[in-house]
């Protein structure tokens, strides 16, 4: 399926079409297990735009522990706040979800469910692949891969009403979690959620700017447009009726002329 029609597809559920981004720890080797720890994650419903949020912090508050004492229980408060994302996932089994590039076990919902299975030592409720949407593929299958510089999400933002203050790169994500600074790097997941709504609605209605696009993007832009389509309706009003006249001409016009000549002399 091409990327037009799974946009137009995923408005059709539009009630069901639902937003993840998530932050983690570095995703080199400078973290204390294997896997980089998830951080917080963020559910957004693109029709009613409710937010749900899963956040170390969140359930460090939950269970009323002191901040200088969040670092001792990480995999406890991870598991819990995982545990609640997965609950999340069963109850929303035939949802969509559109993300941004979350498709790698180093970064993505495999990535997600490999630490659940090390904290729980359960296998993480299925999302299926029919049902998973990548925002960032969608952009530039239609806009061409050279459409915008990278880092590509930021440059997005600047083009298209620029980025919130609340918003960290992926360098400073992993700092804020160092400084345990766990607010600061909640919001920023919330507000790159937040865009991922915008973006998706922009590119549903053909309206996200790009620093470069390809022309086939802007043939098909033309062909969608107003003007086109009013031509395209009176080329369909020509055509009928070039075929109405064909037809007239060549099975009344012509009869006529044909009959034998004492028939037409009668008729005087």
């Amino acid at each position: 399926m091409k990327a037009r029609d799974k946009i137009k597809a995923l408005k059709k559920e539009i009630d069901k079409l639902l937003i993840i981004h998530y932050s983690c720890e570095n995703l080199s080797d400078d973290n204390e297990g294997y896997s980089p720890r998830i951080t917080s994650i963020a559910v957004q419903n693109v029709d009613s735009r409710n937010t749900n949020s899963f956040s170390i912090h969140l359930i460090a508050e939950e269970e009323q522990l002191p901040r200088e004492n969040i670092e001792q229980e990480y995999n406890q408060l991870e598991k819990k706040m995982l545990s609640k994302f997965y609950e999340f996932v069963r109850q929303h089994k035939n949802y969509n979800w559109l993300h941004w590039n979350m498709k790698t076990v180093n970064y993505g919902f495999e990535a997600i469910a490999h630490r659940y299975k090390i904290l729980s030592s359960e296998d993480a409720p299925n999302i299926p692949e029919s049902k998973k949407f990548n925002l960032s593929s969608l952009i530039l299958e239609i806009y061409g891969d050279n459409c915008v510089d990278h880092p590509r999400m930021i440059k997005l933002m600047q083009i298209n009403g620029g980025v919130h203050r609340d918003i960290l790169s992926g360098k400073e994500e992993v700092e804020a979690f160092r400084n345990k600074e766990y607010l600061k790097l909640h919001k920023s997941t919330l507000c790159k959620v937040n865009w991922f709504r915008k973006a998706f609605t922009l590119l549903a209605e053909g309206k996200l700017k790009t620093q470069r696009s390809n022309w086939l993007h802007t043939v098909n832009q033309f062909l969608e447009s107003l003007p086109a389509k009013v031509l395209g309706f009176v080329s369909i009003l020509f055509t009928i009726y070039s075929t109405i006249d064909l037809i007239y001409k060549n099975y009344f016009v012509n009869s006529e002329s044909s009959k034998p000549a004492n028939i037409q002399n009668d008729k005087k």
